[in-house]
């Protein structure tokens, strides 16, 4: 009975070091204040995103109580955009042109809010206006969009195209579409959409330095942010007023690493993108963790553009958290090559409650490493080894002249 109580003192003790290495893995951890209910939300921090892997897969919740180290599992949500495109049937009833450039009449089967036709045209290189108008009996025409530019552009410096019409939802019988154009636009297909969008919710991130300079054609930003954060919007304020497109790269930082002539940094491609005076100057990006971005924008033959601000923003990571246990709370982050977490509640249908209250932090904390114990070497003087080896040497030339003596 003793050996048997023994047995299990011992495999608890070793269940309780095993949790806690769990925790001495990670280098980081942030006290989680306010825990009351059994779900919260949990808004990742700045300061996490300093030390988390590329693809954050190493947070973790770690609760500790006096015997126990517990893992609370969580659900990752990133507040992006949701888009919803519903596509609408229509019938081509009429296509004219006159003097002044082609006609196209549009009837939706029953009345629907719209608001986007994209024009599908295979012609290279036009630049052309458009009159959008709708009609309930096409009796009395209503303006949606006027001078309306569309283009597309395809040389060797520039492959452009923009033929979606946008417009604020508009809910008509009939649409008629005006190209003012001298040659007949190979129109080639057409689709009405009613595109519902939910708006990204974004945090911004401060810019602590903004510099430009123009090298061979090119017009080279380099900006650099307080901290390394997940980076999903740049925003461009161009001041020019003139039609401009440009070829854009943007680029993050990769690392960078010191030479006699300074820090040579090494840029890794983010994306390729337009900057048009036809669209916002605001891009999409992928959700890279960094520090410092550099945009070049190709000018080509022509003069510079105004850039006068920056504007950089990143999603919001919220961790939806199952508590079950009273304990002291922290949210534990960096570890090296850390996997993704493999929970059951990503994988089922959680019902969650209608109000989850958000968590507040403390401060950023050090995790100790546990210290390992070295063993000195044997001979710590190098003096021992030279007397090793000088007697090795001695003994070998001893034995060899005596073996010599013995022959003669």
């Amino acid at each position: 009975m003793r050996l048997n109580n023994s047995f299990l003192t011992i495999l608890a003790f070793l269940s309780i070091s095993v949790c806690f290495g769990q925790m001495d893995s990670y280098s980081k951890k942030i006290a989680l204040k306010g825990i009351e209910n059994q779900w919260h939300t949990i808004e990742v921090p700045n300061q996490v995103f300093e030390n988390v892997n590329a693809n954050m897969s190493d947070i973790r919740v770690y609760g500790v109580t006096a015997t126990d180290t517990i893992e609370a599992p969580y659900l990752h949500k990133v507040s992006k955009a949701e888009v919803s495109n519903s596509e609408v049937s229509f019938n081509l009833i009429n296509s004219v042109n006159n003097s002044k450039g082609y006609f196209y009449t549009y009837e939706l089967p029953q009345k629907e809010t719209i608001n986007e036709i994209l024009l599908n045209i295979e012609d290279l290189n036009f630049n052309w206006e458009i009159t959008l108008e709708g009609s309930q009996h096409q009796k009395q025409w209503f303006t949606i969009l006027e001078d309306y530019r569309i283009l597309s552009i395809n040389n060797d410096q520039t492959n452009y195209s923009f033929t979606t019409l946008k417009f604020p939802d508009a809910s008509f019988r009939y649409y008629r579409v005006f190209i003012k154009s001298k040659e007949k636009p190979n129109l080639t297909s057409v689709h009405i959409t009613k595109k519902a969008k939910k708006a990204a919710t974004y945090r911004d991130y401060e810019v602590s330095d903004f510099k430009i300079s123009i090298e061979d054609k090119k017009t080279i930003i380099d900006i650099d942010l307080i901290n390394r954060v997940p980076l999903n919007l740049l925003d461009f304020t161009v001041d020019d007023k003139i039609d401009y497109y440009r070829s854009i790269s943007i680029q993050y930082l990769v690392d960078s690493v010191k030479t006699e002539k300074g820090y040579y940094h090494n840029y890794r491609p983010l994306a390729t993108k337009t900057l048009s005076s036809m669209e916002d100057n605001s891009f999409q990006l992928p959700g890279t963790l960094t520090q410092k971005l550099r945009v070049i924008i190709l000018n080509n033959d022509n003069q510079p553009l105004k850039i006068s601000d920056v504007k950089l923003k990143g999603y919001l990571h919220t961790l939806t958290t199952r508590f079950t246990e009273p304990a002291t709370y922290y949210l534990v982050y960096g570890k090296p090559n850390g996997n993704f977490p493999n929970y059951d509640i990503s994988k089922t249908t959680v019902i969650l409650p209608d109000n989850i209250t958000k968590l507040d932090f403390g401060s950023v904390v050090e995790i100790p490493r546990p210290e390992t114990e070295t063993t000195n070497p044997l001979l710590e003087n190098k003096w021992w080894l030279w007397v090793i080896i000088g007697v090795v040497i001695a003994l070998l030339g001893y034995f060899t002249i005596g073996m010599m003596k013995k022959e003669l």
